[in-house]
């Protein structure tokens, strides 16, 4: 993040008589950066700051890296009844957790989920910032907007959007629709919005920036912020030769991508063979003895268990996958919609559409594949069934245009379309 871009988002936000300014950032560009900088800035204007978050995972990595950024500031943690501190958020003295906010008057900061902060009958502040605000929905936008003078809404455009597993069509097209993210409504209501964008990614090596904004980012492209030689994968042993699972493990640390692909044929949603390939290439990771080289790390360290997530569509494909782990392996084994905004070395993802009879609105979704394909700082294996492409040819996009609906992009045809091509050049037959 630059401090250009700082200095613009809070010139903005502290004049003007416009509601709100928006950040879009790239996958990786310093969201969580900027909120705590931005924080930072605020806090000393004077005034209680109030911070806006989606999940409580996602309000408690924000209020970890808020105590680090501002020692000795007074923090207040929203919380439900049920809440239990996690570790790294409990060890801080300076966080106070209750589930009034009237209780949390000497904080500085006040932190909670948008569900938590819709309950909150009392009080306005003059600012507040919205983490994440693209998986926000509108409507739980409008229950909050009223208690605070500006809001600053950061987030990624081309992430998931709000889900809801109701019917949504009869909202379709209507102003009003609660399905839209929070920034689609602001922007299409407020139109004198300052819109900045944060211009580079932290996150994804050089092999991948490119490929993740031509297919996702259409309008809003960006660059990585390190080139190609600092980033590299390696082993400390060598492989089996021509055995597939090393062979695609080579691939990705010469290339930052892999195909693993398997023969083509239609299957249940829980693939054990895709299973068994993902929890096998997670292993093999690990028995290898990886290395990571980095600007972090520039002799590099070793890739653990931690440092390594399996992403699937489906929360039983998920399941199935962590059930060929052993107990307690450490690795991250989860769904697009729980790895959004983490963060790890290498990522292997299950293809949505591997094995499918059709292409659903749901599996061609462009915010699912982008949230898979962009999660690693150094490699990607993508895992699936041979057959994608033709699929995707005898199913070409046909979902319903309603009217007075925005346009969305980047379609989710055309971005399955343009990742498989590139992982094209980086196949390997299982």
């Amino acid at each position: 993040m630059t401090g250009d871009v700082l200095a613009g988002v809070l010139a903005d936000l502290r004049c003007g008589d416009h509601p709100g300014v928006v950040v879009d950032s790239p996958p990786g560009a310093g969201k969580s950066t900027l909120v705590v900088r931005v924080a930072s800035q605020l806090t000393g204007d004077g005034g209680q700051l109030a911070v806006v978050a989606q999940t409580n995972e996602q309000v408690d990595d924000l209020t970890d890296r808020l105590v680090d950024a501002l020692p000795g500031v007074p923090i207040g943690r929203l919380s439900g009844q049920d809440y239990v501190p996690a570790p790294r958020i409990a060890r801080h003295p300076t966080v106070r957790f209750d589930t009034q906010v009237t209780a949390l008057a000497e904080a500085r900061i006040v932190i909670g989920t948008a569900a938590k902060w819709a309950t909150v009958t009392q009080g306005e502040w003059r600012w507040a910032v919205v983490d994440e605000a693209y998986q926000m929905r509108s409507d739980a936008l409008l229950r909050i907007a009223g208690r605070f003078g500006r809001m600053l809404f950061v987030g990624d455009p081309g992430q998931l959007d709000p889900f809801s597993i109701v019917e949504t069509t009869r909202w379709a097209g209507l102003t009003w629709d609660p399905m839209q993210s929070a920034v689609a409504v602001l922007l299409r209501n407020n139109p004198s919005v300052a819109v900045h964008r944060l211009p580079v990614s932290w996150r994804l090596p050089a092999s991948a920036a490119p490929v993740v904004s031509e297919a996702f980012y259409p309008f809003t492209g960006f660059q990585p912020a390190t080139a190609d030689a600092e980033r590299a994968l390696s082993f400390q042993t060598r492989g089996f030769g021509s055995q597939p699972v090393d062979m695609t493990l080579e691939t990705a640390a010469t290339s930052g991508w892999a195909l693993h692909e398997l023969p083509a044929r239609h299957t249940l949603r829980t693939d054990g063979d895709v299973a068994h390939a993902c929890a096998a290439l997670a292993r093999r990771l690990l028995e290898r003895g990886g290395v990571a080289r980095s600007e972090r790390a520039p002799d590099g360290a070793a890739l653990t268990p931690d440092r390594i997530a399996i992403g699937t569509a489906h929360r039983d494909q998920a399941a199935t996958v962590r059930s060929l782990l052993p107990a307690r392996s450490g690795i991250t084994v989860d769904t697009a919609n729980r790895l959004q905004g983490r963060e790890y070395d290498v990522t292997i993802i299950w293809h949505p559409l591997s094995g499918r009879r059709d292409a659903t609105a749901f599996h061609l979704e462009a915010g699912r594949l982008c949230v898979l394909t962009s999660r690693h700082r150094h490699a990607c294996v993508v895992v699936t069934r041979a057959g994608i492409p033709e699929l995707l040819d005898a199913h070409p996009s046909t979902e319903p245009v309603y009217l007075n609906e925005p346009a969305k992009f980047p379609d989710g045809w055309e971005a399955n379309q343009a990742m498989m091509a590139h992982l094209h050049h980086h196949r390997v037959r299982a």
